[in-house]
């Protein structure tokens, strides 16, 4: 059933979310964590001990794996039953992604296979096809790859040169053209390419065999991190694709390329969270061993900011998509209610949460970079050798903010998205705009200060909001068709959307817990998101002063300063005790306990 109190995509922005609406972390149940536990054995049993096997690429090693996951059903978590998966719904599926994150470069290999490689069939392909190849993928006896980025087309992906020509009988396409970066390239089965038929101006989708012929590799590509990946050149010399391989609708290639990449944004915050969690785990683990001046160092103040502030980041973007993740799950279930076919139903339902997932692609991605190069920080000259566990992590973790897009591309995809649903009407941002507009012209209402946090965390949300919409809207009016060339400025609004919609889940996710728990059971995770806010508010000042700096001018830059002043208003508390709490139950812990 569709919860009434849930939100439809961007709505966030101008609409207050009620804490009993939001799934949080806490609330798995019994089958779910069974299904984490299953995973983290698994990471723990046969990646962990084996990572310098999978890093030096030892043939048929990484694809042994891949069929073990199969065999404990690792692979088909949200392939339906009667695919040979076990149907489960997108939180699940998130849960996993985020337990196997944790396994350094083999996270890769897995969720290329179980995302990009496998959903374009599951989601697009006709019953024929996903017959064929779904089992297959689910149980890990087939290996998938995809493969869209080409030498001079990667952010611009619809620009691909690799050509199809459909033959004279009909029966087959001659695809030719090569690919790059391809994960999982020097193993995989089953290629999902990308291509372009005839004059087409669109890519079109193709399911391709390795066993078709005409395909050839490159040696594996020598890369900073994820070493355990295989990354290959994928070349196409006339290889012969059976016309009912074509995936899709011919030209419907970049619409599945795009909509696969908003499942994969999403999926990858998950799997930095989980790899951050390692790498905090690993963190304490060694502030509490070493010694330095007849002491641990995690008694010293500088380590406690450190180990505090990794756990903040990552609890906030844990809250933010877990709560965006259940977000989907409700969107799919109302379309399915409402006679949608499941598979249509799962894409248009991620679809509508194109700007979340571009927000927690970019805000977990980030994260884990803070929390990988703290890590290698903590550890001191032990962090930057190979010896240590943290050395990997901090290299693994530079592709997060290249991969499904780079951050950059992301940020303005937040703000485009956004745009685009206001002008379709799926959102109202102008009313609330003009909202603010006039509420920056009337005597402001300071009203009396609550002593209840969670009001006092909605107000201040609530003002986040008003800035946002406040530089949004007059961008907009000011800036017209000329916004979209005004990259830097887009940049700081998506920013101020970024931190505004990390700050509202983190308070829900502990109002939630408090509601559930007691506030007394809930005292830490309210130190938590005290702090996380109070940094936000400076980070929304500090965006929305660089934007309207850049496009607004004399009395009305004035005015619009004075209301970002009190639209960022903080309340004052003791930030540094708070912190030291935090890493305190870290520390009496030995790993992350939240």
């Amino acid at each position: 059933m569709e919860n009434k109190n849930t939100l439809k995509g961007g709505e966030f922005l101008i609409k207050e979310t009620d804490s009993n609406s939001v799934f949080i972390p806490e609330q798995f149940d019994e089958e779910q964590l069974m299904i984490a536990a299953t995973c983290n054995d698994f990471v723990e049993q046969e990646i962990l001990p084996n990572i310098e096997k999978i890093e030096k690429l030892e043939e048929g090693y990484t694809p042994s794996l891949l069929e073990k996951a199969g065999e404990l059903g690792l692979l088909g978590i949200s392939v339906p039953e009667e695919l040979g998966g076990f149907g489960k719904n997108f939180v699940t599926s998130m849960l996993t992604t985020e337990v196997l994150g944790g396994s350094y470069s083999f996270a890769v290999s897995i969720s290329a296979h179980t995302g990009i490689g496998s959903l374009p069939i599951l989601y697009y392909g006709n019953e024929a096809q996903k017959q064929k190849y779904i089992p297959k993928l689910a149980t890990g006896e087939w290996k998938a790859a995809y493969c869209l980025t080409e030498p001079g087309s990667g952010s611009d992906a619809n620009s691909g040169k690799t050509k199809a020509i459909l033959s004279n009988d009909g029966k087959y396409y001659v695809l030719n053209g090569q690919k790059m970066w391809i994960t999982n390239g020097g193993f995989a089965d089953v290629y999902t390419v990308f291509a372009k038929i005839g004059d087409d101006e669109n890519l079109s989708a193709f399911i391709v065999e390795k066993g078709f012929g005409g395909i050839s590799l490159n040696p594996e590509e020598k890369k900073m991190g994820i070493k355990g990946s295989s990354t290959r050149q994928v070349f196409f010399n006339d290889c012969q694709v059976p016309a009912e391989n074509l995936l899709g609708e011919r030209q419907e290639g970049f619409k599945i390329a795009l909509n696969i990449l908003n499942i994969g944004r999403i999926k990858l915050a998950g799997a930095a969270i989980g790899g951050a969690k390692r790498a905090i785990k690993e963190s304490v683990k060694y502030a509490n061993e070493r010694e330095q001046f007849g002491r641990a160092i995690s008694k010293y103040g500088a380590i406690k900011f450190k180990l505090a502030e990794q756990a903040i980041k990552v609890y906030a973007s844990e809250a933010a998509t877990y709560r965006c993740s259940q977000n989907i799950d409700d969107a799919i279930a109302s379309l399915v209610a409402s006679g949608m076919e499941k598979q249509k139903a799962t894409l248009e339902g991620i679809r509508q949460f194109a700007a979340e997932a571009a927000i927690l692609k970019v805000h977990g991605s980030e994260t884990l970079d803070y929390v990988v190069d703290e890590a290698v920080q903590i550890f001191g000259g032990m962090g930057y050798s190979a010896e240590a566990p943290v050395e990997r992590a901090y290299r693994d973790a530079r592709i997060n903010r290249i991969f499904e897009g780079t951050n950059e591309i992301n940020r303005m995809l937040i703000v485009d998205m956004l745009l685009k649903k206001a002008m379709k009407g799926e959102l109202d941002l102008m009313g609330p705009a003009q909202e603010v507009a006039k509420e920056l012209m009337s005597i402001p209402d300071f009203g009396a200060v609550s002593d209840n946090v969670f009001e006092q965390g909605h107000k201040q949300i609530k003002n986040f909001k008003k800035a946002i919409l406040m530089v949004a809207g007059s961008a907009a009016q000011k800036l017209m068709m000329q916004l979209a060339k005004e990259q830097e400025i887009l940049m700081n609004i998506a920013d101020m959307a970024i931190e505004t919609y990390i700050a509202e889940s983190v308070l829900l996710r502990v109002e939630k817990l408090a509601n559930l728990k007691g506030k007394e059971a809930a005292q830490l995770q309210v130190d938590i998101m005290n702090v996380y806010i109070y940094d936000a508010a400076d980070k929304i000042n500090k965006h929305a002063k660089d934007a309207i700096n850049s496009f607004v001018e004399g009395d009305e830059l004035r005015i619009m300063q004075m209301g970002l002043k009190r639209f960022t208003k903080q309340q004052t508390f003791n930030i540094k005790e708070a912190r030291r709490r935090i890493a305190t139950q870290l520390i009496s812990e030995n790993k992350y306990c939240f």
